[in-house]
């Protein structure tokens, strides 16, 4: 699976900030829609919070997507 890097200017960004920074939903709100019907692993371990906070080097693999690792400046 391709790695991509997603850089962050603040200490972290939340998991549901990701998903529409990234194009992966529309809106903030389909974050929770989508974390209900798709397996995100964050760290290698599932988490459906849209308000999870990640912090660099921290491993998001979503379903159909590559996987993106949080980079800090």
């Amino acid at each position: 699976m391709e790695e991509k890097s997603v850089l962050i200017d603040s200490p972290f960004i939340t998991l549901g900030q990701l998903l529409k920074e990234e194009g992966i939903i529309p809106t903030g709100g389909a974050a929770k829609w989508f974390l209900k019907e798709n397996t995100v692993l964050v760290n290698d371990e599932p988490d459906d919070r849209r308000g999870r906070k990640l912090y660099p080097e921290d491993k998001i693999q979503i379903p159909d997507h590559q996987l993106l690792v949080i980079k800090g400046k």
